[in-house]
């Protein structure tokens, strides 16, 4: 993780403390979406094709704005957007830069408590 991409999540949770709670959820959700983005050397897989981690982050903020009506909480989050296609049902996975690969909720899971 870059200095900037911490910089930048340490900006979000701060921001955090002082939002309603709706708008904490989708400071969240950036932040989650930020962090996919910014892992180096990280490959998604979705349906069984490879995409960088910015084309990740850039897709899961579309397919957020998709589902924005039912996206409440970070949470619902990992579980209706980053998790699964839509299409094929498929879950998504990262695969890091050493070659180990794990569920996209499950990771996003792991982050989210560590917020």
């Amino acid at each position: 993780m870059t200095p900037k991409l911490i910089l930048q999540l340490l900006c979000l949770l701060a921001l955090c403390c002082t939002l309603p709670a709706a708008e904490t959820e989708k400071a969240k959700i950036e932040a989650l979406i930020s962090h996919i983005q910014g892992l180096e050397g990280a490959t998604f897989i979705r349906n069984g094709s490879e995409y960088t981690a910015a084309n990740a982050a850039k897709f899961l903020r579309a397919k957020w704005d998709r589902a924005d009506k039912e996206v409440k909480t970070a949470a619902d989050f990992i579980a209706k957007v980053a998790s699964t296609s839509g299409t094929s049902g498929k879950a998504y996975v990262i695969r890091f830069k050493d070659g180990k690969e794990v569920p996209c909720g499950e990771y996003l899971t792991a982050q989210l408590k560590k917020m």
